[in-house]
C-alpha cells in the first residue's frame, strides 16, 4: 500500500536556545499549512516548497504565566489555531493574509515564458503565502488540559478535573457549562443501558480522545487505562444526551485514533500492541476487530521492549495506519492490520558493522497532503546532554523530518483492482510494473503505432501472453514515468492515476482537471486551454475504457456533477468530450466491459452504457443511462463506500451452463462498505424476458436482490471479465485481499463432466490463505499475486565515525521499492484437500499443469505441510499428508516432486515422509523404469542416508550401469565419485548429484577437467597452465591420471574399472565404436591400455563386413558408387601435384603435423599419407576432397568457409603457420586459371566429394585410428582404413607388420576378414572394387607375411615408430602451442579431435550428416 522512498528530508528549523526546539506538529484541515509548536513559539510552515512562513514569538513574562505551549487544533477553515498550554490556558490566534500582491516566495520564470501569461490561480497556486499570526483571546479553564479537538464549529476540550469543554471557536462558551464524565452513563452495549452503570470512579478523567463523523461520536482514552466510545443520542450536545459505551478487555490504553472511512478506533496501549475496534451496528458495543502488534518470531528481541505506544495516526486517504512507540521506532500496517513497514529490525536497527543503532524518538508527526510525506517531530532521546553542553551543535540535531512515501493507486482509484498491473503513485512520478516491453506486448494498440509495434511482435515470438507474464515478472525494476512538470506546477498533489488495459497509457489527476501520457510514443498530453483544466476537479477518480478515459468530475464555472469520456488520442479539448450531467456528486466509478458503474454522494447506484461513435471525423463515446439502483437503506453515510465493482460473479455456476451469454454479463454488485463486501446479485426469480422478443435495442435490466455480506475486514477485491474454458476456476473466482488475515478466494466449484451438480454441495466457496507479501495485483490465468516491498540500502560505510551522529544518511537507510510475486496456487489446493474437495483440486490443478512452475507448487504444498505436520508437537487426528501424496501421485511429476522436497527437508523428517508416498526403493526403481536417471540419482543419495551401504552400492550399480548404456556422461562421472565414497568411508557427505535442472554440460567438474586424449573442455576457455602433459599420450594426466593411479589397488576402483571394462566390452561387440569414443573421451576411460589387453580377445574383429556396414551407419557415411561416366585422369599434366606439395609444405611449421608420423616412413609416403594418395588415378581428386576447404575456396567452388568453425584449416592456422602462405594460394590460383575442367570430370570431383561422410566423422575416425594403431588392434585399423578408403593406412599397416612382431592369429584374422570385404563388395557393394582394386599389391604381400608366421609370436605392445619421450615432448610442444587458439583439426593422430571431439560429445547421437558447408557443392 505505503512505501517509503529515499531517506527523510531535515528542514531547517531557525537557530535558538534549548527551550525553542520544536515538540508538536499538526496540519490544517486541507493540509496545507502546518503548525509547529515549540515551548514559547508558534510557527506556520507550507507544505510545498516546506518552508516557514511565520512564527509567533510568547514574551518572556507572559510565557511564565501561560506554561510552555502543548497542543495545536486548527479550524475547520483554517482560518484560527487554538494553542493549549500546561497552566490550563488556551489561545486562540488568528491568520490573516496580507492584501495585494505580496507572496513570500515566487517562482521566477524567464522573459517570455508561457507560464506567466495565461495561467488563472497563478499566484495561489505557486507562490508561497505571506501570512499574519495575531492572538485573539486568552481562555483560561483552570486545569491542565489533556486534548482539544475540533468539531464542526466548536471546539471539544477534556481537562484533567474530568470536565468536558465545549467552545465556541469565537473563544466563547456560549453559555454551556461543562460536562462532567461522572454524569455520563457507560456500559459495554447500548442495549443494556440501566441508569447508574457509570464508570463509578470521581478522579478519572479524558487522556486522549478523537472525534469520529462516520459513527458521530468520540473514541476517548480514560486516565486509568480503559477505552471507549462516547455519543450523543440526539443532535443536542449535554450530559443527559451523552452516552458511552466501553470495552472491558483494555486497561492500558495510552492514545487514540480514528478511521473514518472504516469506522475503526485504534487504540494504542501500554503493552505496545494496537488493538482496532469497531462499533457493532445492532447492539452498539464496542468489538475487536484486529490487532496491531510485532511478533517474538519477526523482532525476537525487540518485540515485547518497544515501550507504550506513544502516537497512531490514520493516513489522508484512511488506507494505512502509522505507530510508533515510547522507546523509538516507527511500524507502518494496512486497515485490517499487514504489516508493511517497521522501523525496529534489519538496516534501520543495525549500522553495516553490526552495532545497534538508537532507535529514532517521535515526540509528533502529522501527515502531509495526500499522505506523500509524513512530518515528523523527532525526539533528541539520549543527546540532551550534549545540547546543553555544546549549544552550536543544536543546527545539526534534528528537528523536523520529512519521510517521503511512495502509494499504490488502489488506495485512492479502487477501480483499478480489475486491471493486471501495479501501479504505484509517488509525489511526482510514477512506478508501473510493466516495462519496455509492454510496447510489444499486444499489436492492437492504436492505428497510428500498430506498425511498429507488429514488426516487432513478429521478433519476440509468437505468443502474446507467455511474452506478457515474463514482462511483468521478468525484472526487478520499475518503468517510472516523470510526471509533467507543467502540469503539476499549478494542479499539486497527484489525487488519482489509472493505467489501461494493455498498459502502454496512463492517466493522472492532481488538483484540477487531468493529464495523459503513452508509454509507446514517451509524451504527456495536457489541455490546451489552461481554462478548462482549472475548472473541473476529478471527484469520483478515473478509469479506461479501451482508449478513452471516462471520469467522474464537477464542473466549477456550471456548479454541476458530470460524467465525462475524453478520447486519448485527439486533442485534450472539451470539444472533443462527451459530457453527461448526473444529479449527484460521484464518489466512485468503475468500468466492466462497456459498462460505467458510478456510486453517487445519495447512495445511489448508476449503471451506464458505453459505446464508440464515429462522427464524421470525431470518433467519440456515448453513454447511456442504463439502471439505477438505491442503496440509502443499506448504506449509513456514503464516505464509507470504499469501492464499488461490477462483476460476472454470481453464486449460481448453472447459470453458465444453461445461458453462456447471460454469464459473462454483468451479474452483480460488488460493494466494500467500511471493509464489509456486500454483494447484490441481478434478481432471476421473476418472469424471464427472452432476447429475441423484446426490441434488443431497449434491453430490460434485471433488478437486484437484496445485498449479501461476503466477507468482512475487506481492503481490496479484484475480478476479471476475461473468459477461459480451461481456467474457469481461476478466472470466474473472486479475490480480496484482507490485510492481517492474508487473503481470500471465493471459488466457484464445478461439476465434473458437466455432471449436475449435486443438491447439497454448495457452488462457490471461501477459501482463506496466507501470502508473504501485500498483493496490488492477481494474475488470474497464471495463478500469481504480483506486490511491491520496501528494500534498504545502508550508506553509513560512506561516512567517517566522528561525523556519524549527525547525518541523516547514517541515522537511515536509503529506501526503495522493489517489485515481488508469490504463487497462490498451492494454498488453494490444500484448502481444497483439507475441506475434502480433492476431485475440485484435481480440476484445477490440472488446468494451471502447463504453468511453468506447477512442479514447483506441488514442491511447496508437500513441504509445507510436511514441515507442519511432523514437527507438531501433538499427535494430528487427521493428517493431510497422504492426502496430499495421493494428490500429487496424479501428476507425472510425482517422482521429482517427491525427491526435491526431500532434498530440501531436514534428514529427520524423512521417515514420516516416505511412509506417507512410498518406499525410496520403490520409488527409485520407478525412476529407472520411467528411464528418468537425474531423479533417479536423487533418490540414490536418500538411499544412502536411510539404508545399509550395501543397499546403496547396489542401486548406484544399477542407475551406473544405466547412465553408462543412454551415454549419460555427467552422471556417470558422478556415479563413480559416489561409488567410490561409498567404498572409501566417506559416506557420511553424500556427494551431489545433479538435480534434473542442471544442463549436461561437461566442463564443470573439477575431477575430470584434465585429461590428456580428450580435454573436457574445448582448448579456448582452458588455461594454458591446466595442461600438465608429463606421460606419453596414451596416459591420462592431471587428476584423473591419479585417480586411477593413486589406490588402483581398492576394491572400490577395481569394482568401478570392472563395471567400466564390461561396457566397453559390450561396445566393441556391437561394433557401437562411436559410442566408445565418446564414453573413453568423457570419462577418462584409459582405451589404449585396456585394449592392449584386450588385443585377442574383445577387441577382435569377428566380421569385417558387419562392422563395415555398421561404421557407415554409425559416422553417417556413405557407402562408395561407382560413377555413370568412366574414370579417366582429369589432371594429366601434374600440375596439381605441385600445389599439394606446396599446400604441405606450407602448413609444415605447424607442430601437429609431426605428432604421429612415423618415423620409418618416407618423406613420399608422408606426402602420400597426407594428400590420400591412393593410386595414379584418383590421386588428384582425393587430394581435394580429403584436404576439404582449403583446396575447395581455391580450386572448386565459391562457398567461404574461412569462418566456419569445422573447417580443418582455417584462416587463423594459417596466418599463424607462416607468411608464405598467401603466395601459395595465388600459385593454387594461376595453376587452377590453366585448368580446364570438363562437365564429367567435375561431376566426377563432386561424386567423390559425396561419397564421403560429414567432416566431424572423418576427425572423430581418425581419432579412433589413431587410438587403435597405438594399442595394436590392426584389423580394426583396417576396416577404418577401408572406409576412409586411403591407400596410406594399409601401406602404413603393412609397414608396422613387416618391422614389427605381430600375432599370427590376427595377421589370419585381417586376410580372412579382407576376402569376406572383397566378396562382399563383388556381389553388395561395387563401389569398393575399385579401392580394393588399388590396394591389391598391398593385400598380397599381406598375404605373404601371414604365411610366413605360421609361429604365433609372443607380442609386444608397441608405440608407433618413435620412442615414449618423443611423443611426449612432442605432444607437450603441440598442446601449448595450441591452447591459446582453437586447434586445427584436419590432421590424423590424438589432435584430430581433441578440441571438435569434446564439444559434440554431449550432442553426438543428434548430429545431422554433412554438417559442413563443404560438402554442398553444386554442380553447374
Amino acid at each position: 500500500m505505503y512505501f517509503l522512498s529515499g531517506w527523510p528530508k531535515r528542514l531547517l528549523c531557525p537557530v535558538g536556545s534549548p527551550a525553542e526546539a520544536p515538540l508538536h506538529v499538526q496540519s490544517d484541515p486541507q493540509r496545507t499549512f502546518f503548525a509547529v509548536l515549540a515551548a514559547a513559539r508558534l510557527s506556520i510552515w507550507y507544505s510545498r516548497p516546506s518552508v516557514l512562513i511565520v512564527t509567533y514569538k510568547e514574551p518572556a513574562k507572559s510565557s511564565s504565566q501561560f506554561g510552555s505551549y502543548k497542543q495545536a487544533e486548527w479550524r475547520p477553515d483554517s482560518t484560527m489555531i487554538a494553542v493549549s498550554t500546561a497552566n490550563g490556558y488556551i489561545l486562540f490566534f488568528l491568520i490573516t493574509s496580507t492584501r495585494g500582491d505580496k507572496y513570500l516566495y515566487e517562482p521566477v520564470y524567464p522573459k517570455g515564458s508561457p507560464q506567466v501569461k495565461g495561467t488563472p490561480h497563478f499566484k495561489e497556486e505557486q507562490c508561497t503565502p505571506l501570512l499574519n499570526l495575531e492572538m485573539r483571546k486568552i481562555l483560561d479553564l483552570q486545569a491542565p488540559i489533556m486534548s482539544l479537538q475540533s468539531v464542526l464549529e466548536d471546539l471539544l476540550v477534556a481537562t484533567s478535573d474530568g470536565l468536558l469543554h465545549l467552545i465556541h471557536w469565537e473563544g466563547m462558551t456560549n453559555g454551556r457549562k461543562a460536562i462532567n464524565l461522572c454524569t455520563v452513563p457507560f456500559s459495554v452495549d447500548l442495549q443494556s443501558s440501566r441508569a447508574g452503570s457509570f464508570l463509578g470512579f470521581a478522579d478519572v478523567h479524558i487522556k486522549d480522545m478523537e472525534y469520529c463523523a462516520t459513527l458521530d461520536g468520540f473514541a476517548v482514552v480514560f486516565s486509568d487505562g480503559k477505552v471507549g466510545f462516547i455519543t450523543p443520542v440526539s443532535s443536542r450536545f449535554t450530559a443527559e444526551q451523552l452516552h458511552g459505551v466501553w470495552s472491558q478487555d483494555v486497561v492500558d490504553g495510552t492514545c487514540v485514533a480514528v478511521n473514518n472511512k472504516y469506522r475503526l478506533m485504534a487504540f494504542g496501549c501500554a503493552s505496545g500492541s494496537v488493538q482496532v475496534y469497531t462499533i457493532d451496528n445492532t447492539t452498539g458495543a464496542m468489538l475487536l476487530s484486529h490487532k496491531l502488534e510485532l511478533t517474538a518470531k519477526q523482532y525476537p528481541d525487540i518485540w515485547n521492549k518497544t515501550g507504550a505506544v506513544k502516537l497512531v495516526k490514520w493516513s489522508p486517504d484512511n488506507s494505512v495506519v502509522i505507530v510508533t512507540w515510547e522507546y523509538g521506532g516507527l511500524s507502518l500496517w494496512s486497515v485490517f492490520g499487514a504489516q508493511l513497514i517497521c522501523t525496529l529490525g534489519g538496516d534501520f536497527a543495525y549500522r553495516s558493522d553490526g552495532t545497534k543503532k538508537d532507535p529514532l524518538k517521535i515526540n509528533s508527526m502529522s501527515w502531509g497532503a495526500e499522505g506523500y510525506h509524513l512530518w515528523v517531530i523527532s525526539g533528541l532521546g539520549s543527546q540532551n546532554t550534549e545540547i546543553e553542553s555544546d549549544p552550536r551543535s543544536i543546527v545539526k540535531q534534528p528537528g523536523i523530518l520529512l519521510f517521503q512515501f511512495i502509494k499504490s493507486a488502489l488506495t485512492v482509484n479502487p477501480c483499478m483492482s480489475n486491471q493486471e498491473q501495479v501501479l504505484l503513485q509517488g509525489e511526482d512520478r510514477l512506478y508501473l510494473n510493466c516495462g519496455e516491453a509492454s510496447q510489444t506486448q499486444n499489436p492492437r494498440s492504436s492505428s497510428v503505432h500498430s506498425k511498429p509495434s507488429r514488426e516487432k511482435s513478429s521478433f519476440t515470438g509468437s505468443s502474446l501472453e507467455s511474452q506478457g507474464l515474463s514482462t511483468l515478472l521478468g525484472h526487478r525494476h520499475w518503468h517510472v514515468v516523470q510526471i509533467s512538470s507543467t502540469y503539476l506546477e499549478s494542479n499539486w498533489p497527484i489525487r488519482f492515476s489509472a493505467i489501461d488495459k494493455l498498459g502502454q497509457n496512463i492517466a493522472v489527476v492532481g488538483k484540477f482537471g487531468f493529464a495523459h501520457y503513452s508509454l509507446l510514443t514517451k509524451k504527456w498530453k495536457l489541455f490546451g486551454n489552461i481554462t478548462q483544466e482549472q475548472n473541473m476537479i476529478v471527484t469520483g477518480g478515473l478509469a479506461w475504457w479501451n482508449d478513452f478515459i471516462v471520469l467522474a468530475c464537477y464542473n466549477i464555472s456550471d456548479r454541476q456533477e458530470e460524467l465525462r469520456v475524453y478520447l486519448r488520442t485527439s486533442n485534450l479539448d472539451n470539444a472533443f468530450a462527451h459530457v453527461t450531467k448526473a444529479q449527484a456528486e460521484n464518489l466512485l466509478l468503475s468500468v466492466f466491459r462497456d459498462m460505467v458503474v458510478v456510486f453517487r454522494a445519495d447512495c445511489s447506484i448508476c449503471l451506464y452504457s458505453i459505446e464508440r461513435k464515429s462522427d464524421g471525423p470525431n470518433t467519440t463515446a456515448g453513454i447511456q443511462v442504463l439502471q439505477e439502483v438505491s442503496m440509502s437503506r443499506y448504506i449509513p453515510h456514503p464516505f464509507l463506500v470504499v469501492s464499488v465493482t461490477l462483476t460476472s460473479v454470481s453464486t449460481e455456476n448453472g447459470i453458465t451452463l444453461k445461458m453462456p451469454k447471460q454469464a459473462r454479463d454483468a451479474e452483480s454488485i460488488m460493494l466494500n462498505l467500511a471493509g464489509q463486501l456486500i454483494m447484490m446479485q441481478r434478481d432471476r426469480s421473476g418472469p424471464q424476458i427472452r432476447e429475441k422478443d423484446s426490441n434488443p435495442g431497449q434491453r430490460k435490466l434485471l433488478p437486484f436482490c437484496p445485498p449479501v455480506v461476503l466477507a468482512q475486514s475487506v481492503e481490496n477485491v479484484w475480478t476479471t471479465c476475461r473468459a477461459n474454458k480451461q481456467k474457469r476456476h481461476l478466472l470466474e473466482a473472486l479475490w480480496l485481499s484482507c490485510g492481517g488475515a492474508g487473503m481470500k478466494v471465493w471459488l466457484p466449484l464445478f461439476p465434473r463432466d458437466h455432471r449436475k451438480p449435486h443438491s447439497f454441495l454448495s457452488q462457490r466457496i471461501m477459501l482463506p490463505f496466507h501470502i508473504n507479501i501485500y498483493p496490488l495485483a492477481v494474475l488470474f490465468e497464471d495463478a500469481l499475486v504480483l506486490g511491491a516491498v520496501n528494500d534498504t540500502l545502508l550508506y553509513d560505510s560512506l561516512y567517517p565515525r566522528s561525523s556519524a551522529t549527525e547525518q541523516l544518511e547514517v541515522l537511515f537507510p536509503f529506501c526503495v521499492v522493489e517489485r515481488t510475486s508469490q504463487i497462490y496456487l498451492h494454498h488453494i489446493l490444500r484448502q481444497l484437500l483439507v475441506r475434502n474437495l480433492g476431485e475440485q483440486a484435481l480440476l484445477l490443478a490440472q488446468s494451471c499443469s502447463t504453468l511453468p512452475y506447477f512442479p514447483h507448487v506441488l514442491e511447496l504444498m508437500l513441504h509445507e505441510v510436511l514441515e507442519e505436520e511432523a514437527t507438531s508437537r501433538e499427535p494430528i487426528p487427521d493428517p493431510l499428508l497422504p492426502t496430499v501424496a495421493k494428490f500429487i501421485t496424479e501428476f507425472p511429476l510425482f517422482l521429482q516432486t517427491v525427491v526435491h522436497c526431500a532434498r530440501k527437508t531436514e534428514y529427520a523428517l524423512w521417515n514420516y515422509l516416505f511412509a506417507a508416498v512410498g518406499n525410496p526403493k520403490d520409488l527409485f526403481e520407478e525412476c529407472l523404469m520411467a528411464q528418468d536417471l537425474d531423479t533417479a540419482a536423487s533418490y540414490l543419495i536418500i538411499l544412502q542416508n536411510m539404508e545399509v551401504p550395501a543397499v546403496s552400492r547396489q542401486h548406484a550399480t544399477l542407475l551406473f550401469n544405466t547412465a553408462l548404456e543412454q551415454g549419460k556422461w555427467d552422471l556417470c562421472r558422478h556415479m563413480i565419485r559416489f561409488l567410490k565414497a561409498i567404498g572409501s568411508g566417506e559416506s557420511e557427505t553424500p556427494p551431489s548429484t545433479p538435480t534434473a535442472q542442471e544442463p549436461s554440460s561437461s566442463g564443470g567438474f573439477e575431477f575430470f577437467r584434465n585429461r590428456s586424449i580428450s580435454l573436457s573442455q574445448s582448448a579456448e576457455n582452458v588455461p594454458a597452465s591446466k595442461f600438465s602433459l608429463q606421460k606419453t599420450l596414451s596416459m591420462p594426466s592431471g587428476p584423473s591420471g591419479k585417480r586411477w593411479s593413486k589406490d588402483s589397488d581398492c576394491a572400490e576402483n577395481m569394482y568401478i574399472d570392472m563395471m567400466l571394462w564390461r561396457h566397453a566390452r559390450r561396445l566393441l561387440e556391437e561394433v557401437r565404436l562411436k559410442d566408445l569414443g565418446c564414453f573413453a573421451a568423457q570419462l577418462g576411460f584409459e582405451l589404449i591400455s585396456w585394449l592392449c589387453k584386450e588385443r585377442a580377445r574383445a577387441a577382435r574383429v569377428d566380421n569385417f563386413v558387419i562392422a563395415l556396414k555398421r561404421l557407415h551407419k554409425d559416422f553417417l557415411w556413405p557407402l562408395p558408387i561407382i560413377p555413370a561416366s568412366s574414370v579417366s585422369s582429369p589432371f594429366k599434366n601434374g600440375k596439381f601435384r605441385t600445389v599439394g606439395e606446396q599446400l604441405l609444405k606450407s602448413q609444415s611449421p605447424d607442430p601437429f603435423l609431426n605428432l604421429e608420423i612415423d618415423a620409418s616412413i618416407s618423406n613420399v609416403q608422408q606426402s602420400q599419407r597426407w594428400l590420400s594418395n591412393i593410386g595414379p588415378t584418383q590421386h588428384e581428386i582425393d587430394t581435394a576432397s580429403s584436404h576439404g576447404p582449403q583446396m575447395q575456396d581455391a580450386f572448386l567452388s565459391p562457398l567461404s568457409n574461412k569462418g566456419d568453425e569445422c573447417s580443418i584449416g582455417s584462416a587463423t592456422d594459417l596466418t599463424e603457420s607462416s607468411s608464405m602462405v598467401d603466395g601459395d594460394w595465388t600459385v593454387v590460383d594461376e595453376n587452377f586459371s590453366t585448368l580446364s575442367l570438363t562437365q564429367s570430370e567435375l561431376e566426377h570431383i563432386s561424386m567423390e566429394l559425396a561419397s564421403k561422410g560429414p567432416h566431424k566423422s572423418q576427425i572423430q575416425l581418425r581419432y579412433l585410428l589413431h587410438i587403435f594403431m597405438e594399442a595394436g588392434c590392426l584389423d580394426w585399423c583396417i576396416v577404418i582404413g577401408l572406409i576412409l578408403r586411403e591407400s596410406s593406412i594399409i601401406n602404413q599397416i603393412l609397414v608396422i607388420i613387416q618391422t614389427t612382431e605381430v600375432d599370427g592369429e590376427m595377421l589370419q584374422n585381417i586376410k580372412t576378414g579382407l576376402h569376406a570385404v572383397d566378396r562382399w563388395a563383388s556381389t553388395d557393394c561395387p563401389g569398393y572394387k575399385p579401392f580394393l582394386n588399388i590396394i591389391k599389391p598391398q593385400l598380397q604381400k599381406l598375404s605373404e607375411i601371414t604365411e610366413e608366421h605360421v609361429q604365433p609370436e609372443a607380442f609386444q605392445p608397441i608405440t608407433v615408430g618413435k620412442t615414449p619421450e618423443q611423443t611426449s615432448t612432442q605432444a607437450e610442444e603441440s598442446r601449448g602451442s595450441s591452447s591459446h587458439r582453437s586447434i586445427p583439426q584436419g590432421e590424423v593422430g590424438g589432435s584430430s579431435m581433441v578440441s571438435r571431439k569434446e564439444e559434440d560429445t554431449t550432442r553426438i547421437e543428434e548430429e545431422e550428416p554433412f554438417q559442413d558447408g563443404t560438402y554442398d557443392c553444386s554442380v553447374s
